[in-house]
């Protein structure tokens, strides 16, 4: 796929990868729109983008405001080729200190939003016959790590709702793909790890948030199922899932940096 002039929807493109996922479709002649709920900084960035974009405010969680701004959207331009499920957020605790309501709320962004987003745009893509729907998910949707009992959960989710739909759409015109990247620079630890004890132990290892990006775009124009970052990452997974015991052991040791 070709992304020059395609109608990109990103939510959570306020910050992170997702605000370099905007300026990285616009210097490459896509049609970026930015959605999130920090309207302020979604002008901000709007702002530095060449060519033609647009800005909406948008909460994944509320599904009349998903499906009012999707209205809008396709009123504005007429389609929708690309969406790209980006919003999303982590809270490291340990599961006894964790509130049940840190649970629900994770899950009814994370997991939740990407399928109120995806409700409200695949009808487009199906009776148009083509589109591409981006997911972003995580190795913390293959592979569990201490205190990351509720963001793992909502990972997992997202991984489980990608693979089964794309087996749906096979057929329509329609593709899919789950990106699992590792930790990445960005402000999501800012939440996630507000002590930086996390961010600190596994600095060594933490992805550039410009590399995932470029990875992203690339797996969308080759229309890959799935792509996991970096793919150390993706052995691990495999390793887990053939010798659980022995990554169990292994991930005790090495993972749990929280």
């Amino acid at each position: 796929m070709n992304v020059n002039a395609k109608i990109v929807l990103i939510t959570g493109a306020s910050s992170g990868i997702g605000a370099l996922m905007a300026e990285a479709f616009a210097a490459k002649g896509a049609v970026p729109i930015l959605t999130a709920r920090t309207l302020p900084k979604l002008e901000e960035i709007a702002a530095r983008l060449p060519g033609k974009h647009a800005v909406f405010y948008l909460d994944v969680t509320k599904y009349d405001q998903v499906t009012e701004t999707v209205r809008q959207i396709m009123e504005q331009f007429g389609r929708i080729d690309i969406l790209i499920n980006n919003a999303g957020y982590g809270q490291f605790e340990s599961f006894t200190d964790a509130a049940i309501e840190h649970f629900e709320e994770m899950m009814d962004v994370n997991y939740l939003g990407t399928v109120r987003c995806t409700k409200a745009v695949l009808p487009h893509m199906l009776k148009a016959g083509s589109g591409h729907i981006v997911n972003i998910a995580s190795i913390a949707g293959k592979v569990g790590s201490a205190k990351s009992t509720g963001y793992s959960a909502t990972k997992h989710a997202v991984l489980g709702f990608t693979n089964s739909l794309r087996l749906e759409l096979v057929g329509t015109g329609v593709s899919l793909t789950a990106i699992n990247p590792g930790p990445i620079n960005t402000p999501f630890f800012d939440r996630a790890d507000p002590e930086g004890t996390y961010v600190k132990n596994i600095s060594w290892m933490m992805l550039k948030p410009e590399k995932v990006v470029s990875e992203i775009i690339h797996a969308i124009e080759h229309k890959r199922a799935e792509k996991n970052l970096p793919r150390m990452a993706g052995f691990a997974s495999k390793l887990a899932l053939l010798f659980p015991r022995s990554y169990d052991r292994l991930a005790h040791r090495i993972m749990n940096k929280k």
